[in-house]
Formats: structure tokens, C-alpha cells, sequence
């Protein structure tokens, strides 16, 4: 039994000849927050599509809780049902009120009452300045209360790890300051995280742990002081600069 609450070993992904994930291995400790940078192309997102079983993986494991959830015969459904995962797009559903996006999951999936359901959305709502929005539509709310309607409705599902995508990348500035904020807020409240994002002030806020990726491969590990101020490889360091002559460092 891993002492880690997510551990990957050795993990390989393949898109027909194109060796996307290359022998990648990681752990991340529970309420640890581990930030995943790159380029794009770099692998991020096909990592987290992996940890959560939207994608097959190769060769490797992956463990959560101890439990290995790449075997033969794993139910992904029930393995989904404990990780949280929040992408780019909103993905609400149009038809469906802020409120009722945010109780789907543990109505249907988790069992909960309708009743109870809705207390704990209404909680999060109100904690979050969002309260206001419950019995509205998603399109009538701005990009960056989408998304921190999206985040809240995996929260309040209590995943064992959440992992939220570039959740930023479609924002305005003033709007991803919201999203930011929220998710500062969960990493208080000890939630186990791991986020890709292009956003490096935000990486060296949040993280405990910064990791580079570089064409699908693990170039550095370190805190966030340490990696992102003091880069020991020059394609760490090349990307780095790439930031900071576009202003986003």
C-alpha cells in the first residue's frame, strides 16, 4: 500500500507513432498541490486525461489510494467518481440551472438526496459569492462564473484529487483573478490538487510542487521558489524566457 494518494509509475502514452507520455512518474501526497507547466504539446493534459481514465494508458500505473486504477478490469466509472476534473471548456449543461449542474453528480452518481443535494450546493454557492446565480442559466453568466461553477460542482462531489486543466485559458484577466481565487481558497481548505496552467504567479502561489514537462518527459521537479526562479535545464530555462518576453512571468 502507497503512502501517496496518487502515485504514477512509469507511465507511457502513444497517439499511433507519436510517444506523447514518456516513462512519466510523480506522487502527490494528500492536500498536496502539484503544478504541472510545459509548452503546449508537452503533455499536460493528456497526464490529467490519463489520471482520470480518459485516455488508456500504454504501459505504467497509476495508484489511487493504493489502489490500482490502470489494471484490466477496473470500473471507470467509480474510479471517476473520486477524482474531480475540471477542463478549459465549461462544460455546463445549457438546459440546466446553475444549481442543478452543481447536484447532478451526487444526485445520480453518489446517491445523495435531491434535498441534501441541494443544501450542499447552496453552501457552496453562498461561500463563494454565487449565490445569486443558482436559479440562473450558464449562458447568462460570465466565462469566469462558469467556470467557478464548474469547479464547485466537482467540489462538491469531496474527490480524493481534484485536477483542474488550464481552466483559466479562455479568460480575460479580471475574470481569471475570480478563478484563481476560488481555487487558492480549496487549497486552504487542504484539497488534493493537481493543475496544469500556463499561469506562473499563480503556480507560485498555490504549489507545493512545480513540475516541468518537456516533450511528454519529467525535465524538473521542485518547489515553485526553485523551479521557477532558478532553472537548471536550458529548456526549462528557454520556456521560462518564452513567458517573460510575452509578459506572463
Amino acid at each position: 500500500m502507497t503512502s501517496s494518494l496518487l502515485e504514477i509509475k512509469d507511465l507511457r502514452k502513444s497517439y499511433g507513432d507519436e510517444l506523447v507520455l514518456q516513462d512519466v512518474s510523480l506522487s502527490l501526497s494528500e492536500h498536496q498541490v502539484k503544478v504541472v507547466i510545459g509548452a503546449s504539446g508537452s503533455g499536460k493534459s493528456t497526464l490529467l486525461r490519463c489520471v482520470n481514465l480518459l485516455e488508456a494508458v500504454d504501459d505504467g500505473q497509476i495508484l489511487l489510494a493504493g489502489e490500482d486504477i490502470t489494471s484490466v478490469g477496473v470500473n471507470a466509472d467509480q474510479v471517476r467518481a473520486q477524482i474531480g476534473s475540471v477542463f478549459q471548456a465549461f462544460n455546463l449543461f445549457p438546459h440546466l440551472t446553475v444549481i442543478q449542474n452543481i447536484i447532478l453528480a451526487p444526485v445520480l452518481v453518489h446517491g445523495v438526496s435531491k434535498e441534501e443535494a441541494k443544501v450542499q450546493a447552496l453552501k457552496l454557492l453562498e461561500r463563494f459569492d454565487l449565490i445569486d446565480k443558482a436559479g440562473q442559466y450558464p449562458d447568462l453568466l460570465s466565462g469566469g462564473q462558469q467556470q467557478r461553477v464548474a469547479i464547485l460542482r466537482a467540489v462538491i462531489n469531496k474527490p480524493k484529487v481534484l485536477l483542474l486543466d488550464e481552466v483559466t485559458s479562455a479568460l480575460d484577466p479580471i475574470l481569471i483573478a475570480e478563478v484563481l481565487a476560488l481555487i487558492s481558497e480549496l487549497k486552504a481548505d487542504g484539497m488534493t490538487m493537481m493543475i496544469a496552467t500556463h499561469e506562473m504567479g499563480f503556480a507560485k502561489q498555490v504549489a507545493d510542487e512545480v513540475l516541468f514537462l518537456h516533450q511528454g518527459q519529467i525535465c524538473e521537479v521542485g518547489r515553485p521558489e526553485d523551479v521557477l526562479v532558478s532553472p537548471q535545464t536550458h529548456h526549462l530555462a528557454d520556456f521560462l524566457g518564452s513567458l517573460r518576453r510575452a509578459g506572463r512571468l
